[in-house]
């Protein structure tokens, strides 16, 4: 009795006992910490790092990044004077031409509608460079902005704030220094044609190295100083934590009390590419809608430069199609000039 007992025993291993209310765990639960007790040893930790920063070995590299930044805002304003930009009244659609296309990809101001036609009006340079804001902070570590704080701190650029925080100063006159006779005005042609287009196609260039330089430097900036962007909006704050200012709406009944759901935030969320359609040498005058697989795309700077004269970076001509082919339909002129909503 006792051996077939034993037998059992040893068979019947593999059976999971049912975890009930009287069940009782063989090891104990952990205690729990005293979050009055922690709190003066995590605010002294944070008051020791902030001594940390900036870094001094990383200011040079925020200098230039700051140096980038205005000098790309100056050659897309230099260039936005000789090439024509186009962008959608109703949606944040641009494209770099002087009448639009005709790709059915307007969504309205809300949203709301699908495969419209756009409507055009002359683009600006915050069509380009989408301008993206935050709150600039008096030290790095500082006390989180609450809500009824959000009037009595000043808004800056992303690029500016994480830049300044990482040691530059913006005030600095070095920064700006030759940008003013960096080019001369394109708007303008002289005597000889090929000389304006020289000096378009130089600005083009500069201002395409000065992309890159502000991208390869940001994504070295972030990976020392924490920046933070809303999950559902496109709000960013340079700092370790995110402020409380309720300011995202995400949910109906929060309305515009909302508060953000912060995550790291990247390159692309503090300069956004924008992308746009992009006009190959085989593609018609006019972008319709029947050729939209065979078109290419590529950021509104990129494309705005490649235009100006300035040769594409060899990471963005596969997303351009560069080599690809045409669309297998013949333009007439019937097709481009089809009626559609345009303002010039």
């Amino acid at each position: 009795m006792g051996v077939s007992g034993n037998l059992r025993r040893r068979v019947v291993v593999g059976v999971i006992p049912r975890w009930g209310s009287s069940f009782r765990r063989p090891y104990g639960s952990k205690p729990k910490a005293d979050l009055k007790k922690l709190r003066p040893m995590i605010m002294r930790r944070l008051e020791g790092r902030a001594g940390d920063y900036p870094i001094q070995k990383m200011v040079p590299l925020a200098q230039e990044v700051l140096l980038s930044w205005n000098s790309l805002r100056h050659g897309v304003s230099e260039i936005l004077k000789a090439v024509p930009v186009s962008a959608c009244k109703l949606c944040p659609e641009v494209y770099v031409g002087e009448k639009g296309h005709l790709i059915n990809t307007c969504s309205g101001y809300k949203r709301m509608a699908k495969r419209y036609l756009h409507e055009w009006v002359s683009g600006g340079l915050t069509d380009i460079l989408v301008p993206v804001e935050a709150f600039h902070l008096r030290t790095m570590f500082q006390d989180v902005i609450k809500h009824q704080e959000r009037f009595d701190y000043d808004r800056t650029s992303a690029v500016v704030e994480l830049c300044w925080q990482a040691g530059a100063d913006p005030r600095d006159e070095r920064l700006y220094a030759g940008l003013s006779n960096s080019g001369t005005v394109l708007g303008k042609i002289d005597d000889g044609e090929v000389a304006s287009e020289r000096d378009l196609m130089l600005t083009a260039n500069r201002t395409l190295r000065a992309w890159e330089t502000l991208r390869d430097g940001l994504q070295k900036l972030l990976l020392v100083y924490p920046a933070k962007v809303c999950k559902y909006c496109s709000e960013v704050h340079i700092g370790p934590s995110g402020h409380k200012a309720r300011m995202c709406g995400v949910f109906k009944f929060e309305s515009w009390r909302g508060g953000h759901f912060w995550q790291k935030a990247r390159v692309d969320d503090l300069v956004p590419p924008k992308i746009v359609w992009h006009r190959r040498p085989q593609d018609p005058p006019v972008l319709v809608d029947e050729g939209k697989e065979y078109y290419g795309h590529a950021p509104a700077v990129v494309d705005l430069c490649v235009q100006a004269g300035a040769v594409p970076p060899v990471e963005y001509r596969c997303m351009m199609k560069t080599q690809g082919l045409a669309a297998p339909f013949k333009s007439d002129n019937e097709g481009s000039g089809r009626i559609y909503r345009s303002l010039s």
